[in-house]
């Protein structure tokens, strides 16, 4: 430990965000860094817990945060580099979008502010960028196996680099035209720079890794073909079946589910012509985001930055509480009332309401009709139950509505049916502990396996799909060679 009274003699000091005034002309990112001394400072209030919850239970991806915060604190920022990337492929993309569970595992959490881990890990990885301390790594020999990766989001990414870096030549197929599944056209640019991408993707490229786009698996390519073809597959397919609200007037103009509409800003931000007919734009109108969570967030923010008259967002759930109740204790992630950045930025938000019709005329979107809801929570603190308050209806005034309420599963299309693959009662492909599902060499990471998802877990299933093809692949080439 670097300094024992680091926590104490120091505040939390996160990152700067840009006034909101001034982020939301643009789509750029506006979170700033702090100063290399300053971060310095603040990973000194790490207080190397003897059980340190950030490592061992809030960090999906199983990051050392102790052990390269007392680096960055002692100015060894190469040799924190070299440990952080031991774990996670991509820090610069987790210290930009996840959402830190970590932190709110962290000791200091329990009753000060918790060490800035997130910004930490950015920084660590930017530093290294900007030193030339990464670098593509090619293998030194190669092994002669082929390996398929279908899908190019962050698990299919993170599969791909382990893989390749132990000899295996690798392809992925991707059936958008450009790669980075949510990473390229999930995640508003204001989150993360479409630059921060493509500098991973050029270090993946020199590494040997090979890429092909507009090519959808189970349609352009069979299944049967990849599986003939390739030693070994890892389906990392998106999770992009959303949850539908089926009411009256759901097939009213101007009623959208949310990816469509983040999609089409990620593409006219990338140079995309987007036709009259297909554009789906918040300029000037009232929108309504029906359910939380990041996604319905990051409607909010962008319909704020294409010039919405109003942004109005409802959950049917209960307010959550202040403080952490009984049945949500630390480390666990807080159950409890907050802010995220976009909600920041000028959105009314209305707690407790059911959505009950889309109100049109003449084919087009007018108003959302909702009921409130009396909600009863047990002392415990635990989730309660619910009932509509009679004559509560009321109607906001509504030119678009986005649909936020979650994903369900992997698309079941033609993919997963050619190869007849088991799934669970989720819908994820069924997989053993390898990550290897019902047919030998075809394996399974990201939300393909875990349903939606972080970015972080893609990552983590990604590079344990990775472990279990290779071990694979070597037990087959052992087999053949005793043969």
């Amino acid at each position: 430990m670097g300094k024992p009274s680091g926590f104490l003699e120091m505040d939390r000091k996160p990152g700067v965000k840009l006034p909101v005034d001034e982020r939301i002309k643009n789509f750029q990112e506006f979170e700033q860094n702090v100063s290399d001394s300053e971060l310095e400072s603040q990973a000194s209030r790490c207080m190397d817990c003897g059980i340190p919850s950030c490592h061992a239970y809030g960090c999906a991806v199983k990051n050392r945060i102790p052990d390269w915060n007392d680096l960055v604190y002692k100015g060894h920022w190469k040799r924190a580099l070299a440990m952080l990337h031991s774990t996670n492929n991509f820090p610069e993309f987790t210290g930009r979008v996840c959402p830190a569970t970590c932190e709110a595992s962290c000791t200091l959490s329990i009753n000060r502010r918790a060490v800035t881990i997130r910004q930490i890990e950015k920084q660590i990885a930017e530093r290294g960028w900007s030193e030339g301390w990464i670098q593509p790594q090619p293998a030194e020999a190669k092994t002669g196996k082929r390996v398929a990766i279908v899908g190019s989001g962050p698990a299919g990414l993170a599969a791909a680099q382990q893989l390749v870096r132990k000899g295996h030549d690798v392809t992925v197929f991707e059936k958008d035209d450009r790669i980075g599944g949510m990473l390229r056209y999930g995640i508003p640019d204001y989150k993360i720079d479409r630059s921060v991408l493509e500098r991973r993707l050029n270090q993946l490229k020199e590494e040997g890794v090979s890429f092909e786009t507009q090519v959808n698996a189970g349609i352009d390519i069979s299944g049967m073909y990849l599986s003939r073809t390739f030693d070994a597959v890892v389906i990392c397919v998106g999770a992009q079946i959303p949850r539908n609200l089926v009411i009256p007037g759901r097939d009213l103009d101007g009623v959208h589910f949310a990816m469509p509409f983040l999609t089409q800003q990620n593409r006219r931000i990338a140079g995309d012509i987007i036709t009259d007919k297909e554009v789906i734009t918040a300029e000037g109108k009232s929108v309504i985001v029906i359910g939380g969570g990041d996604t319905g967030s990051d409607c909010i923010g962008t319909s704020i930055r294409q010039g919405a008259a109003s942004v109005t967002h409802i959950y049917y759930q209960d307010v959550p509480p202040k403080d952490r109740p009984p049945c949500n204790p630390w480390p666990e992630w807080p159950k409890t009332f907050s802010t995220s950045s976009s909600q920041e930025e000028g959105c009314e938000r209305f707690w407790k309401y059911q959505t009950k019709e889309f109100i049109g005329k003449n084919g087009k979107l007018t108003g959302l009709k909702v009921a409130e809801l009396d909600w009863t929570r047990p002392e415990d603190g635990s989730r309660g139950t619910y009932t509509e308050k009679p004559g509560s209806e009321k109607i906001f005034p509504a030119d678009l509505v986005f649909i936020s309420i979650g994903f369900q599963h992997c698309e079941h299309g033609p993919l997963i049916n050619d190869l007849k693959l088991e799934l669970d009662k989720k819908g994820g492909i069924k997989i053993d502990d390898n990550k290897m599902s019902c047919l030998p060499g075809i394996f399974a990471a990201g939300d393909a396996e875990l349903g939606a998802s972080l970015v972080v877990r893609a990552i983590y299933s990604g590079r344990q799909a990775a472990s279990g093809v290779h071990q694979y692949l070597m037990s087959e080439r052992q087999s053949s060679a005793v043969e």
